[in-house]
């Protein structure tokens, strides 16, 4: 039932969201493709040996693609469903001094990590359950040239673990097609991701996307199981990233669901989980914060169509 009809290679790769991408591959809505994705480091951690400052930064989180969905227009969203998400058998993350929170009290490190069986082992004393998702999904910008490394209302490096198994992204469209692309997949990733790295790990997913013609919300909106899931993303301030999380999860209860403003605001208050995604501080990238609303009859989905 949920077979690929497509396959695309690591090989279609790009290392920025680009208002004039032309697409590699172009789908209709309802398709179901198999990508293969890099590490984010493109290849070039296989080692302890290799640290930050033996990496060639310019290959740092490619993502494969990108996807054109028909019909696709300004206005609309693609929403990406992520079917099955299969990495590799190794692994890589690092810490460095004086990045993220505890940069201060640690030397250059790389480990790396093998995975088997739904098992990641760090070493003998340390393994843990597999818990794949992606960092990086995303669209064409609205304008320029964004890095992938960065978030934004386009997507990108989110950074966000609840995009693993099972969820479905819905991305803002701003050019035709959206030119969609995905990578920086990891075997696991905490909340925050605070020493900047996940376990990164390249491997297969198996995605489809489909259309919702004229709903989109201001930043991408993630849809689990018995969540809807929003995001705000900032350079540096994480409280800027917070607001406009909160204030995307308002919009979705009252545009889409007919909430008064009070009830919204309490509701997100009293059920809802506000969290962080990205804060690996102090870094170079995005900070990335989410809002999760609890599902409930009043609010089945996140747009109402």
């Amino acid at each position: 039932m949920n077979e690929p009809t497509v396959k695309l290679s690591r090989d279609h790769h790009i290392f920025s969201f680009d208002a004039n991408h032309e697409p590699v591959l172009t789908v209709d809505p309802g398709t179901i493709i198999e990508i293969e994705t890099w590490d984010c480091y493109t290849g070039q951690v296989t080692s302890e040996s290799d640290t930050h400052d033996s990496i060639d930064n310019a290959l740092i989180n490619p993502a494969t693609g990108p996807i054109a969905i028909r019909g696709a227009e300004p206005g609309d969203s693609i929403s990406v469903t992520l079917i099955d998400i299969r990495p590799n058998e190794q692994g890589a993350a690092m810490c460095q001094p004086e990045w993220g929170q505890l940069g201060h009290l640690v030397k250059p490190t790389t480990r790396i990590f093998k995975v088997k069986d739904g098992v990641i082992t760090m070493n003998e004393r340390v393994s843990f359950p597999v818990n794949p998702m992606f960092g990086v999904i995303g669209v064409s910008p609205e304008s320029g040239v964004i890095p992938t490394l960065d978030a934004g209302r386009h997507g990108g490096n989110m950074d966000n673990n609840n995009h693993g198994i099972g969820a479905t992204v819905h991305l803002p469209v701003f050019q035709s097609g959206g030119q969609l692309s995905i990578g920086d997949m990891h075997a696991s990733m905490g909340d925050g991701e605070i020493s900047g790295t996940g376990v990164e790990i390249g491997g297969i997913g198996i995605i489809k996307v489909d259309l919702i013609k004229g709903k989109r919300g201001i930043w991408p909106v993630t849809e689990t199981a018995d969540s809807v899931i929003t995001h705000g993303t900032a350079v540096g301030d994480i409280n800027e990233a917070m607001q406009m999380a909160c204030e995307e999860a308002y919009r979705i209860l009252v545009n889409e669901w007919s909430f008064t403003p009070e009830d919204a605001f309490i509701y997100l208050s009293v059920a809802g989980d506000l969290g962080i995604a990205q804060y690996c501080h102090p870094c170079p990238g995005s900070v990335i914060a989410k809002m999760r609303i609890p599902k409930i009859s009043a609010i089945p989905r996140a747009f109402n169509v």
